[in-house]
């Protein structure tokens, strides 16, 4: 089962990706074949255009960049030393092992330092160390790489904000069924069970959200370079602010939960001001449901009113025995809930 997982992924890249790779190499083979008729099959070209179609353009031109000049020093190291050395097998072994360690010390990306290696490897390996033969090699490399960036360009630039939406609106569905979930524990004894069910349930809170920025990050990057980036810059930076006004709530609610899980006992129920909090934390759960149906993200409003339902004043009866210490922390975080979800900034320094 590890070998399988090593291999496959639980998704597929966009068919579109495939396409583009596809076309790419082929492409850049026959302008390679073109430009350089008498020389021999156009392997560089092929493997720079086939490495460049990345998934967003701003990733396909880096790796344009890594490519072209990972293989310029390469080709330089293994020439240089074809001439000196001659074209014993061993040399193929010398050539990668110098260009390896010359793109360490000069501290290069692993990227560039594998094409480094490789380049040297292929060059006295299919290949004759001249100088001719190296500058072909590079320039068959440049036309690789830049078809790639056009192919990648020209079919459909890859837009990756439509991810983002989906990981803030799994986030945002996440953070208001955790407070309901919390809610209905406050209105009713909960075995020890129930209360370690809860707690760890709201702790998948944190990898959501980590996900979710991730995914932001991803969109930003596929927009980078992008001509179709105009029309979704503003829609990626109404997701990015509901995340950063979505984030401390995550750690809000993870910290009602974990309050209730270490203080609970089974007179809580009990207390008026239980009933009232857990009536709260409902009201939040649909102010967060109405944060992302308002940024679009939602794609099945679950909302009953367009207004937001924290806006109520909520006086708390004087709880019994040291009860207050827990009921005095719900409702700080409640009030922290409230500024980040409803953006009410007076409410910040209550």
């Amino acid at each position: 089962m590890r070998i399988v997982a090593a291999v496959r992924t639980q998704r597929r890249s966009p068919l579109l990706q495939v396409v583009k790779a596809v076309v790419a190499t082929g492409a850049a083979w026959l302008l390679s074949v073109l430009l350089i008729p008498s020389g021999p099959p156009p392997v560089f070209a092929a493997i720079a255009a086939l490495l460049v179609v990345q998934p967003s353009l701003n990733q396909s031109f880096t790796k344009g960049i890594e490519r072209s000049l990972g293989v310029l020093i390469g080709v330089v190291i293994a020439s240089l030393l074809g001439i000196a050395l001659g074209s014993a097998s061993w040399v193929i072994l010398v050539a990668v092992a110098v260009a390896l360690l010359g793109a360490w010390a000069f501290k290069m990306t692993p990227g560039t330092t594998n094409q480094v290696g490789i380049s040297a490897l292929l060059v006295l390996a299919l290949g004759a160390a001249t100088p001719d033969y190296a500058l072909m090699r590079v320039v068959e490399t440049a036309v690789g790489a830049a078809i790639g960036f056009v192919v990648n360009l020209a079919l459909v630039p890859p837009v990756a904000v439509a991810p983002a939406h989906a990981k803030l609106d799994a986030l945002g569905d996440e953070i208001a069924a955790t407070m309901e979930r919390l809610a209905a524990a406050l209105e009713t004894p909960q075995s020890y069970a129930q209360r370690e069910e809860l707690l760890l349930t709201a702790r998948l809170m944190r990898p959501m959200r980590d996900q979710a920025q991730e995914a932001i990050d991803e969109a930003a990057d596929s927009l980078a370079l992008n001509p179709r980036s105009r029309r979704h810059r503003g829609e990626l930076g109404e997701v990015r602010e509901l995340l950063d006004r979505l984030s401390p709530v995550v750690t809000q609610v993870l910290g009602m939960t974990r309050a209730f899980y270490d203080r609970y006992d089974d007179d809580l129920s009990r207390e008026s001001a239980m009933i009232g909090i857990a009536e709260q934390l409902r009201r939040a759960a649909h102010d967060v449901r109405l944060a992302l149906r308002r940024t679009g993200t939602a794609s099945e409003p679950s909302v009953t009113t367009t207004l937001p339902a924290l806006t109520r004043p909520y006086t708390v009866v004087a709880p019994t025995g040291d009860h207050w210490i827990l009921i005095g922390a719900l409702l700080e975080d409640l009030r922290r809930i409230h500024v980040e979800v409803t953006g009410d900034e007076r409410s910040r320094d209550a």
